[in-house]
């Protein structure tokens, strides 16, 4: 079946499309390409371990957003009170300055996640943020030592993504098995082939143009996607799988359904309801990479909170209640005594829960 898909009729009627619209992709692209198996990356968080992809996706974020927080008292902040908003948000400003200046294909570049998900670094960063005054701007990235981060110039015009082109999918059997998955292609901006009924993937545009970049366009590098699905255990054992569409909004909508369940007790339909925020400090996964210095987008609960963050610094904007910019958050929880599972689904999309 492989061999017919990228070697036979199917790869033919892909190139001569491919051909007669200009592009460069040839037989060899099609017939050399092979999906690897990887490990995981992960951190600890408490007595949970979270894992994630690697950081030719964006994966790790969240795992150092985690890793940020783990020195805080963020029960005594008070769940979305206004210095816990804040709070979080800076720590996920400081985590997308790594992402901009590390994260890239691990085949070609040396990713220093070792560092980057190490306690030492994350007491460094803490250190970093004000409890009085949000960083206008994504910050810069943290200091390594081995690899020097990428700081050039982004673009400060806002931007936006439309498009619903992500699921998310966990699954946890009889036995106890459990995957999280987020399968993903876009297919609003690549034309369907005559004849396949498919687009070829268009997530090149999740690639840099600029020279030097951690994720810039080369030859069989991956661009540093968004989907990024989770999962985590405790004392051993399966205890959650997590994950959500959303491009930007993912490691954010994720981190914030992890801290409702994990520090907050609730159960993942409470914890995927409860509402959300969201920075846009930082360049766009998706070509042209714009970026919204300061904007931090509250869900309508929130409200309450929005004087005292603009008078830090954030430059509110209010969406609407489980508004579906706020991705599609599903999850399942094990209980570790029971085994019982119970799972949550975001009614901000077209999102189920099932058991059977």
């Amino acid at each position: 079946m492989r061999k017919a898909f990228y070697e036979g009729e199917i790869a033919q009627d892909i190139l001569a499309f491919h051909e007669r619209e200009g592009s460069w992709l040839t037989a060899a692209d099609l017939r050399d390409f092979h999906v690897g198996i990887e490990a995981p990356a992960s951190t600890g968080f408490h007595d949970y371990e979270v894992f994630s992809c690697g950081a030719w996706c964006q994966g790790p974020l969240l795992l150092q957003f985690l890793k940020l927080l783990e020195g805080d008292d963020l029960v005594k902040l008070g769940l979305n009170s206004a210095g816990y908003i804040h709070l979080v948000t800076e720590a996920m400003k400081l985590g997308f300055a790594d992402r901009e200046g590390y994260y890239g294909d691990p085949d070609f570049i040396d990713v220093p996640l070792d560092i980057l998900l190490s306690k030492r670094y994350a007491d460094a960063q803490r250190a970093r943020i004000s409890a009085d005054r949000a960083f206008p701007d994504m910050p810069s990235p943290g200091e390594v030592g081995r690899v020097r981060p990428w700081t050039g110039p982004g673009s400060a015009a806002a931007g936006a993504q439309n498009s619903r082109d992500t699921t998310y999918l966990c699954v946890v059997d009889r036995q106890g098995n459990g995957l999280s998955m987020t399968p993903s292609d876009g297919y609003t901006g690549s034309p369907v082939i005559p004849g396949l009924g498919f687009a070829v993937s268009d997530r090149g545009n999740q690639s840099w143009l600029e020279p030097g970049h951690p994720s810039a366009v080369g030859p069989w590098r991956r661009p540093r996607l968004t989907p990024n699905p989770a999962l985590a255990m405790r004392n051993g054992r399966l205890a959650m799988l997590f994950g959500t569409p959303g491009g930007d909004v993912q490691c954010q909508a994720m981190l914030q359904c992890f801290l409702n369940m994990t520090v907050f007790g609730m159960n993942p339909q409470e914890a995927i309801e409860a509402p959300r925020f969201f920075s846009a400090s930082f360049p766009n996964s998706f070509y042209p990479h714009k970026s919204e210095p300061g904007k931090l987008r509250l869900e309508a609960e929130l409200a309450p909170a929005e004087a005292r963050l603009a008078q830090i610094g954030h430059r509110v904007e209010l969406w609407p209640k489980l508004y579906w910019r706020g991705g599609g958050v599903c999850a399942i929880a094990i209980d570790e005594a029971t085994n019982h599972r119970v799972a949550g689904a975001d009614p901000r999309r077209e999102c189920y829960a099932l058991a059977w």
